[in-house]
Formats: C-alpha cells, sequence, structure tokens
C-alpha cells in the first residue's frame, strides 16, 4: 500500500533578481534550499509557510500567490513530497533570531548562482519552483488559503 506524501510548504522570494535560500545540513551534506518545511497538523499552508521562513531565514514572509503543487520522490528512501510553493514578499528581518536546527546560512542567490549549485540543490524541486516563477506562474491563494494537512491531501480534486 502507498505511503501518503509529506506535506511540504516552500517559499519563491525575490529582491533585485535574488532569490532567498538556506544552506542546511542533510545527512552530513551542505545543500540549498528554499525556505521550506513540514505543515504541522492543525496548521494551515499559509500559516505553515510563513512560520517556515521566519524560522529558516528570520524574515516574516508575506504570501501573494501560489507558484504551483508538486509532486516528488526520493529515489534515495522512497519518501514521497507534496510541495505548495507560495511566492511573496520579506519584511522585518530579525539578524539576531536564532535559526532552525541545521540551518548553516541564508543567502540572497541569483538564478544562474542557483544554476551553478545545481548538483547542491536538496531535490530538484528547488530549481523547478523558481523556473515555474521566473515564468510568470502565479495562482490566487484563496483555493488553498485554508487547506490544512489533511486537506491538503486531498487537492488533486481542487481546480487550481
Amino acid at each position: 500500500m502507498p505511503r501518503t506524501p509529506d506535506v511540504t510548504v516552500a517559499a519563491v522570494t525575490e529582491t533585485d533578481g535574488r532569490f532567498l535560500v538556506v544552506e542546511e545540513r542533510i545527512n552530513r551534506r551542505l545543500v540549498f534550499n528554499q525556505p521550506a518545511g513540514h505543515v504541522e497538523r492543525g496548521e494551515t499552508l499559509l500559516a505553515a509557510v510563513v512560520r517556515e521562513v521566519h524560522e529558516e531565514t528570520a524574515w516574516q514572509f508575506e504570501p501573494q500567490a501560489l507558484v504551483g503543487v508538486y509532486s516528488w520522490r526520493n529515489p534515495q528512501n522512497g519518501r514521497s513530497f507534496m510541495r505548495f510553493a507560495f511566492t511573496g514578499t520579506v519584511t522585518a528581518h530579525d539578524p539576531h533570531a536564532r535559526l532552525d536546527r541545521g540551518i548553516v546560512a541564508t543567502h540572497w542567490l541569483s538564478h544562474a548562482e542557483l544554476q551553478q549549485r545545481e548538483t547542491r540543490l536538496r531535490s530538484p524541486l528547488v530549481m523547478r519552483c523558481i523556473e515555474d516563477y521566473l515564468a510568470g506562474v502565479r495562482r490566487q491563494l484563496a483555493p488553498v488559503a485554508q487547506l490544512d494537512l489533511t486537506a491538503a491531501l486531498g487537492v488533486e480534486a481542487l481546480s487550481i
């Protein structure tokens, strides 16, 4: 019987042609990712992405649109993920905030700089989300604004 995918959120935010990314240690390897993480029980997708951005970067994130919903299966361990990627703006950075365990640094990198680090991206979804964002993909927040962990798994039935 197939396992239920892990529901995650990610933030794609750009300032002056540079994207906010985190450098994190995963299984003794340094990788780059959007600020992202798992949705907690009882939490909406929007609340989760705001929380994750703050915990991983110390920036306050304001979601403005849904870039996309992505599915990926990690070939190394077989885990499946359903990623909801949002775009928006960041404000009110707290340089003294303690970042999540595993986060080594935050960076503002250009698309070209991320392409140069492609072998160090946490998953292929990192670049896919940025490329969709650069292609102008934006969907309204309303269809997913109130989705929580359980409802997010039924997203295939939504027309987004």
